[in-house]
């Protein structure tokens, strides 16, 4: 079966075809690192982060590239606010981005380029279309003159009103058009800058990305994602500069953007008080439950965000990892090629994870339903292999049922106490001291389930 993806340029589903037959070249727009990135800026890194592991096992040579924005107005007034270099600010908040992906179990790109590396490109690339007639030098700036690239909006379908209406564009008495966006733009002296055939300055944000595409990757990468809040203006005038810079080109032959994070029905905000940082939320949540929410609507839809949809995740991860600890003493090494096809066919429908995710509950029904050991064994590592791959049950399942436990104040040894207790009463049925012990484990956060192999346990808080 072959990879298909949607690609937004042409709005349909297409077999994915690499330029180069069995490389990959895929590049997906990284954080503006000035503060803690909301759980928002999860769901690229996560969903196309996955899509990355897939192609790996379809190809044998993929580099996958995720940028970070390192040089940014919003930074430079976090550094002019504390009074401190912007390279304190960005230093501080990439490490903490590159270490929540990785607790969220987001694996580090193969090329992470920063672009303040990258401002010889950007630069080159600045002077490169100006010499061709698509941008202009006006005032210590450089403006792409957006009239002369004729597909201006196709990717994002939108009329000239609706772009400049989009864009909230600077009306500036040195545009000659008032569309025409920034690649190059003066600094003052509290601002970083660098020497440039234009004066002291700095980049502008859409530049950035084809620069730092163009170093990697050259003229043309196999797949661009991102947001679809960055499809305009970020993404259609990077396909405007790169193209128009490398004589005609195509930039990237597939686009793929992520739908965007809900609450409630409205769209994440700071403006309306309803974002919530990745960092708090790792420190608050398994990260595992986190990953799955993420992955519990395909890429393409919204995805409503709630503590509801937090807690049905940690709920479906408490039955699978359920199902493991019931055979935690058999031993079943698993490889790659131990991952269930129906977990892995409906990731090569355009990264249908919600299906793959109800694939892995049949998987882990199918574990609880094994009678011999051979067959326990087989579908164990069937089990850990497929939800590995999508990033989930990496934990020792003693140590996914024991998060909560020092809210609960119990130690795990006194809750198999009380649940061996509990047993002996229902079998002197002394069914009153079974109730009053399993209250009190409730009430400590302690929450009991009855099966066939016998009793389990979870922490559930307080």
């Amino acid at each position: 079966m072959a990879l298909r993806l949607f690609n937004s340029l042409t709005r349909q589903l297409e077999d994915f075809v690499p330029a180069r037959a069995g490389e990959v070249s895929m590049y997906c727009c990284g954080p503006t690192v000035y503060n803690y990135v909301h759980i928002g800026n999860a769901r690229p890194a996560v969903v196309f982060g996955l899509l990355a592991r897939v192609l790996r096992r379809l190809y044998p040579a993929v580099r996958y590239a995720r940028n970070i924005t390192d040089v940014d107005d919003k930074i430079n007034k976090a550094a002019i606010d504390l009074g401190v270099p912007i390279e304190t600010i960005t230093n501080k908040y990439a490490a903490a981005y590159h270490q929540d992906m990785q607790r969220l179990g987001v694996d580090r790109p193969d090329i992470v380029p920063h672009a303040t590396h990258h401002i010889t490109d950007i630069i080159q690339m600045c002077e490169a279309l100006i010499e061709k007639g698509h941008a202009y030098a006006a005032e210590g700036h450089v403006l792409f003159a957006v009239a002369s690239y004729p597909k201006y909006g196709e990717l994002s379908r939108r009329s000239t009103e609706e772009m400049l209406a989009g864009a909230r564009v600077e009306v500036a008495p040195y545009k000659r058009d008032p569309g025409d966006f920034v690649l190059w733009k003066p600094s003052t002296p509290e601002l970083p800058g660098w020497d440039s055939p234009w004066g002291r300055g700095r980049p502008g944000w859409h530049i950035e990305c084809s620069a730092m595409c163009k170093a990697h990757f050259g003229a043309t990468i196999d797949i661009h994602a991102g947001g679809i809040d960055l499809q305009f203006p970020h993404h259609e005038n990077e396909i405007a500069q790169s193209t128009c810079a490398h004589d005609g080109h195509v930039f990237a032959r597939y686009w793929l953007h992520n739908g965007m994070l809900n609450m409630e029905g409205r769209k994440m905000s700071k403006s309306l008080g309803n974002v919530f940082l990745l960092h708090d939320l790792l420190d608050a949540h398994p990260p595992e439950a986190l990953r799955y929410a993420l992955l519990s609507a395909q890429y393409r839809q919204p995805l409503d965000w709630s503590d509801n949809l937090l807690d049905q995740a940690a709920r479906t991860l408490d039955r699978w990892y359920g199902s493991l600890r019931d055979v935690a003493d058999l031993d079943a090494p698993f490889s790659a090629d131990d991952m269930a096809e129906s977990v892995f066919a409906p990731l090569l429908d355009d990264l249908n994870t919600p299906e793959a995710l109800a694939a892995l509950s049949e998987l882990a029904a199918q574990l609880r339903r094994a009678e011999s050991a051979d067959e326990k064994r087989l579908a164990k590592a069937r089990l850990l292999a497929s939800a590995q791959f999508m990033g989930l049950l990496c934990q020792n399942p003693a140590d996914w049922f024991a998060r909560s436990l020092d809210q609960a104040g119990l130690a795990e040894s006194d809750i198999q106490a009380l649940i061996d207790e509990r047993a002996a009463a229902k079998k002197a049925r002394d069914f009153a001291r079974a109730d009053a012990i399993r209250k009190q484990l409730a009430d400590a956060g302690i929450e009991l389930e009855d099966t066939a192999q016998g009793t389990r346990w979870k922490a559930i808080g307080k």
